[in-house]
């Protein structure tokens, strides 16, 4: 039977909830348990301040884009095209990225023995596998947690994208879970007061509720009901703040617009340098799919133009904006597809080895590490597991990735996952 504090909690929260209306979900977050509000402490002289990630839902094809393998039979009808770089080739649907080497560090030996999708991507998004027992944190509710947050109004991380499979902040507090845009061109929805509610009205029944649960709060300091507390004060300041702007990509030229290209992910892509620009510490977008079991060389060239249109106006906008600088860029994936070209034209799953990719503050460009083998079927130089990959990316931006946390199951956690990080990547 619960006791008599827990039936108390309920019927305050629930009396809120009705006065509220809803306030608590104005940013589309959930409340998950809460966790220790530990921060950790940057390295000096740390270049990565702030971090986009595009994940390649899917699982992209290396041998198409950045490991391909000319005059191998597996290479099918993907031509490979030169970069600046003598030796190194990407694939022909990556032109401007191509041309781009310089700003990129191309990581080719990528292994995991994971080849499921939905533990693929969570492998990837947390460095940890997937668990029954606990859910671990992506890399951006790790980053608001260690770095904090940079912008009073705006939320510490945001995700662009469905994110139906977004670990979200795992065992660390709810208050760093990432903010959820559907739907770039629209923005943060749900942002204003119920429409049958005037404004002084909605401002009324937030001091009711404020003076309602006074003594609750109180009573409950040092649980989850801060987190809720600290959120739910969060979305009402942004309702009525500036910021909000950050969120509207209608501001930017129709000319910037079409730079990013009249796509969802292009158009992701220059919603997260707004908001890089506003002060998110993190901002993932998503695109795929890249599952291309069938008619690989049909589909491919579209997708890929689209993620090098979108991938090289990001990198040369943040550049162009000084934002590079202080900005790393991270593309992932979640395995490769199979060098071998099935019976339907088609890639199969293929978590042997593959490719993602750096760039910006923390990384030294122009160059790739590792390597695969003549077909691209298993790693032949400088394996990287993905705890390395994300190590590396935490490194990168001067976080301590030595110390252990010990999560509410007892067991202790590392940011990156205990991985070693690759120190010929970063800068």
């Amino acid at each position: 039977m619960k006791n008599d504090a827990l039936d108390k909690f309920e019927v305050l929260l629930s009396r809120r909830n009705l006065l509220v209306n809803g306030t608590a979900g104005l940013l589309g977050v959930k409340i998950l348990s809460q966790w220790d509000n530990s921060i950790f402490a940057a390295a000096p002289g740390s270049k990565a301040k702030q971090v986009i990630m595009l994940t390649m839902r899917g699982a992209m094809s290396h041998v198409d884009t950045f490991d391909p393998k000319p005059g191998r039979d597996v290479q099918g009808e993907t031509e490979a095209i030169k970069t600046h770089a003598p030796g190194v080739l990407f694939g022909n649907s990556l032109p401007r990225l191509a041309g781009m080497f310089e700003d990129l560090a191309v990581v080719r030996s990528l292994t995991t023995e994971t080849g499921d999708h939905e533990q693929g991507t969570y492998l990837m998004r947390t460095a940890y596998k997937k668990l029954n027992s606990i859910s671990h944190p992506g890399l951006g509710p790790w980053f608001q947690h260690a770095m904090g947050k940079i912008s009073k109004d705006l939320p510490g991380n945001v995700l662009i994208g469905n994110g139906n499979e977004h670990p979200n902040a795992g065992f660390l507090e709810s208050a760093v879970i990432p903010v959820p845009i559907g739907d770039p061109a629209k923005g943060l929805e749900n942002i204003k007061s119920p429409k049958y509610l005037s404004d002084t009205n909605f401002k009324r029944r937030l001091a009711l509720a404020n003076r309602i649960d006074a003594d609750f709060r109180e009573k409950f300091s040092g649980t989850e009901v801060d987190t809720y507390n600290q959120m739910y004060k969060e979305a009402v300041r942004l309702m009525g703040s500036k910021e909000l702007e950050a969120f509207d990509i209608s501001k930017e030229p129709e000319k910037m617009r079409e730079l990013y290209g009249s796509n969802r992910f292009g158009q992701g892509c220059l919603l997260a340098r707004r908001l890089i620009q506003g002060g998110v510490r993190f901002v993932e977008v998503e695109f795929g799919p890249w599952d291309m079991h069938q008619q690989i060389f049909t589909d491919l060239p579209d997708r890929a133009g689209v993620l090098d249109h979108g991938m090289s106006a990001l990198l040369t906008d943040l550049k162009s904006q000084g934002l590079l600088s202080t900005t790393m860029v991270v593309l992932a994936t979640e395995f490769g597809r199979t060098p071998k070209i099935n019976e339907n034209a088609g890639r199969d799953h293929h978590p042997g080895v593959f490719s993602c990719v750096l760039a910006g503050a923390g990384i030294r460009g122009g160059q790739v590490y590792g390597a695969s083998d003549e077909d691209g079927r298993s790693v032949a130089d400088d394996s990287v597991s993905i705890a390395d990959f994300n190590t590396t990316i935490a490194k990168a931006a001067g976080l301590d990735t030595k110390k252990e946390y010990i999560a509410p199951n007892g067991r202790p956690f590392k940011i990156g996952g205990g991985g070693t990080a690759i120190e010929k990547l970063l800068a």
